[in-house]
């Protein structure tokens, strides 16, 4: 499975839930997670996602402990069989 296939999946059960996965991109910042997941009642939480087995650069790492620091919620997504846990997760919060 690629990253691509992994990622849309994470749009589309995002949508089916009411909310938003918008691409997150922020230049002259290397490492950002790939989408900013958005629910209703301002619950967001970040998301990087990775084929199957990889995982993430030391880069990413980094900017994961940076906005855990300030206390969003940062997931490595690496399959289609974990986003439905996660997104209950988002949506406790």
């Amino acid at each position: 499975m690629l990253e691509k296939e992994i990622e849309q999946s994470l749009k589309n059960a995002v949508k089916m839930r009411g909310g938003l996965a918008l691409k997150f991109v922020s230049p002259g910042m290397n490492g950002v997670p790939d989408r900013l997941i958005l629910f209703p009642g301002g619950k967001a939480a970040f998301a990087e996602l990775k084929a199957p087995g990889r995982k993430m650069r030391s880069i990413q790492i980094k900017r994961k402990r940076q906005l855990e620091a300030l206390g969003f919620s940062v997931y490595c997504i690496d399959g289609t069989d974990r986003i439905g846990g996660i997104l209950d997760e988002i949506n406790k919060g």
